[in-house]
């Protein structure tokens, strides 16, 4: 190819993060010494084939660069009110800046912070060559139940069931059209790309690849990383 696919990262990072209580927006929550999205960025950073990572922040951020100094990639503030409009904006800065119809884009969670170079690798690996793209996930190994006024309604079969993570991986071009047709509702890219009738690829990912929501996943990561 003339002008073959690059990769580019995508890092929605303009939630308040109210359920972690952490006292502020959870991807400036110290852990293991650093940010929450300071941790995230290094590892995005330590993948050699994505050529640079577009953080987006919400118009009223002016902690990130005290809270990430010296940070290298692109930054724009042009979060929305969801996931899905941040998403959106931030394509729309990838494509002012030069990224092309054809490239692709990995969206991940600012506060998926334990996420590792090798696992995004594989990701890149098992989706390069696809017509659609795909995700790291994990298929579910629980017992799942199905809740009504706190009690159980119903055991939900727990069979080719996978559980989303990030990065989530497709092309510009593709994912625009996705989310422009899903609307602000859909809670991942992927979703969106299912809404088109593509089956985006499932790539297994780690259990420790988790998403820092409630307070006692902090705990969790700052003994996580100290084995590290």
């Amino acid at each position: 190819m003339t002008n073959p696919s690059r990769c580019f990262a995508l890092v929605p990072c303009a939630g308040v993060g109210t359920r972690a209580g952490a006292g502020g927006p959870k991807q400036y929550a110290r852990v293991g010494g650093r940010p929450v999205v300071g941790h995230t960025l290094a590892a995005l950073g330590g993948v050699t084939r994505i050529e640079n990572t577009l953080v987006v922040l919400s118009p009223e951020d002016a902690e990130f660069e005290a809270h990430v100094p010296g940070f290298a990639g692109w930054v724009a503030r042009c979060g929305g009110d969801t996931r899905a409009a941040t998403v959106t904006n931030g394509l729309a800065e990838l494509r002012a800046r030069g990224v092309r119809e054809h490239d692709w884009v990995l969206v991940h969670d600012a506060a998926r912070c334990l996420v590792r170079p090798a696992w995004v690798d594989a990701l890149i690996d098992a989706c390069l060559p696809d017509g659609v793209g795909g995700l790291l996930a994990l298929p579910l190994a629980d017992t799942l139940k199905a809740e009504e006024g706190g009690r159980v309604a119903a055991t939900v079969p727990r069979e080719h069931k996978w559980a989303a993570q990030t990065p989530q991986m497709f092309r510009l071009g593709l994912l625009e059209r996705a989310l422009r047709e899903a609307g602000a509702g859909v809670t991942d890219e992927s979703s969106a790309v299912e809404a088109l009738g593509l089956a985006p690829r499932l790539v297994p990912g780690a259990l420790e690849n988790l998403k820092l929501t409630w307070p006692a996943d902090f705990a969790l990561a700052e003994r996580l990383l100290e084995t590290r």
